[in-house]
């Protein structure tokens, strides 16, 4: 056994790696991780869940420290075990050559996610929209980030996606946001009574902030319709904006159908003269 753990796997420098000192690396550093995981896990549940930091900020906090043990960890291990760092100046130059090729991505995502953690444009339970993602943020690593949709469908959206793309952040700053839902009315219609319908509309559901109030906007005279809008502000954009979206359109439906006001469509009258066929627009 003693001449197996003695037996020399690389030469580093001027000593070897043998089995033994390999085995005992290994052993340190699955140390290292495991009180890596134990200590961050108690400084964010013990210590900065006591401070008035905001949740996002105590998850930054507890990650990075995490990362800066992990990097002491391994190099006192090294030392511990009595490899010389210097020795591995050309392994290390052989790895930078590597990832400059073949892991370029990884690298990208891996400085990407430094930079959101250390920005913190987006943050843990934001509702978020890059490219043809949309979901609420679960989890943000050095790689990648988690966003989880409506539909409970948990995608993995690499880091590099939220500072090279644009990005709609829903819950930064503020949660509150304004909603503009355009609706079209016949030609005809009474617009002071279209105006209150539609304010009322908004102000019976429960989602809709009073402060600041609904607003109706008439934005011009379409080809088949007067253009009007309902801007409401809400804090629901954040959670279930599709949803919320539907039930505001279906209590306009509601509303319109019991004040006899007509949503429009277009239409085509088509005469045959002569044995000439003509098509004739009518709004």
């Amino acid at each position: 056994m003693q001449k197996f753990l003695q037996y020399p796997l690389i030469k580093l420098g001027e000593g070897n790696l043998t089995v033994g000192t390999l085995i005992q690396l290994l052993v340190m550093l699955a140390g290292v991780l495991l009180a890596e995981s134990v200590s961050r896990r108690y400084l964010l549940g013990r210590i900065l869940r006591r401070t008035r930091f905001a949740p996002s900020l105590q998850f930054t906090i507890a990650k990075i420290t995490g990362y800066v043990f992990i990097a002491l960890g391994f190099y006192i291990a090294l030392q511990i075990v009595g490899l010389n760092l210097t020795s591995l100046a050309v392994v290390a130059g052989a790895i930078g050559v590597g990832i400059g090729f073949g892991l370029q991505n990884i690298v990208h995502n891996f400085v990407s996610g430094l930079i959101i953690l250390a920005e913190r444009p987006i943050t843990i339970g934001d509702r978020v929209e890059v490219g043809n993602v949309a979901g609420q943020v679960k989890e943000i690593r050095l790689r990648s980030t988690t966003v989880v949709t409506n539909d409970n469908i948990a995608i993995i959206v690499p880091n590099s996606d939220f500072i090279t793309q644009r990005v709609t952040n829903w819950s930064h700053g503020d949660p509150r946001v304004r909603l503009r839902l355009p609706v079209g009315v016949a030609y005809g219609t009474d617009l002071q009574k279209l105006q209150c319908v539609l304010i009322e509309v908004a102000s019976e559901h429960p989602k809709v902030l009073r402060e600041p109030a609904p607003s109706v906007f008439f934005n011009g005279f379409g080809d088949s319709a007067l253009n009007f809008e309902l801007a409401v502000w809400t804090s629901e954009m954040t959670f279930q904006p599709r949803r919320f979206k539907s039930e505001l359109y279906f209590a306009i439906d509601k509303k319109f159908r019991e004040n006899q006001i007509e949503v429009p469509f277009p239409q085509r009258n088509i005469r045959v003269r002569s044995g000439r066929l003509s098509e004739q627009a009518v709004g």
